[in-house]
């Protein structure tokens, strides 16, 4: 069974884009980014050796503060209330 499922990405795209089907925002791209990350590190912490999924997750990362630092660059106001919103540390 997936973990993220049509019906999460629904939800996290409604909640954090302007509608339900802007899946290309900043904003919701970081959503579903941040999601995804905290389920690799729950995986993560009951399989310590499951390097492909370490690496998967480096690579989100960076993705997704790739995104906000162009968020950061674009719009300093959405960027504060997406970092309160996910609760990120910046």
């Amino acid at each position: 069974m997936s973990y993220l499922t049509a019906e999460k990405k629904q939800e996290l795209f409604t909640k954090y884009g302007k509608s339900n089907t802007d899946t290309g925002s900043t904003e919701s791209q970081v959503a579903l980014f941040s999601f995804r990350i905290s389920n690799l590190t729950e995986h993560l912490k009951k399989n310590k050796k499951d390097f492909g999924t370490q690496k998967s997750l480096i690579g989100l990362v960076g993705k997704r503060r790739k995104l906000l630092e162009y968020l950061k660059n674009k719009d300093i106001e959405r960027y504060r209330n997406l970092i309160k919103e996910l609760n990120l540390r910046k």
